[in-house]
């Protein structure tokens, strides 16, 4: 199977400033698909997010954009290589402006920590043991 991109877009209420939040977190932007109305956030080699200005946002879809403040439409997840590493970007996160979500989860075999960003969006950053990534978490395999 070839292998595919993904991207997330976002709507945003200030485009400088969660462009400059999420920087802060260590996100590059790749400025060939970057201008006054969006911000392409490189994730990975195959995950992006766009950054949309609400207006551009809405050229994009017939119903009412969400307010991510008052209601949730996703869950955005991004992995860390260390338990320490989530703590740093959660740390760095809400040094950068964004606000707490909700206490860390810790399960043994995987940690982490969620936040909202500038515009209430949902962000996650875990980490998962190498060995529940390669066969799957002890308690996922009994409920199979």
């Amino acid at each position: 199977m070839a292998s595919r991109l993904i991207f997330v877009n976002l709507p945003v209420k200030d485009l400088p400033a969660s462009t400059a939040f999420f920087r802060a977190l260590g996100f590059d932007f790749d400025q060939k698909f970057t201008d006054q109305s969006c911000a392409c956030m490189v994730v990975s080699e195959q995950a992006y997010v766009m950054l949309l200005a609400e207006t551009r946002f809405a050229e994009f879809t017939t119903k009412p954009v969400v307010d991510a403040r008052a209601q949730t439409e996703a869950i955005l997840c991004v992995s860390a290589e260390s338990r320490d590493a989530v703590n740093a970007f959660a740390d760095a996160a809400l040094g950068a402006g964004g606000s707490t979500a909700s206490e860390p989860m810790d399960h043994g075999f995987m940690y982490g920590r969620s936040f909202h960003d500038l515009d209430g969006h949902l962000w996650e950053v875990m980490w998962m043991s190498p060995d529940a990534v390669e066969q799957g978490p002890n308690d996922m395999a009994q409920t199979a």
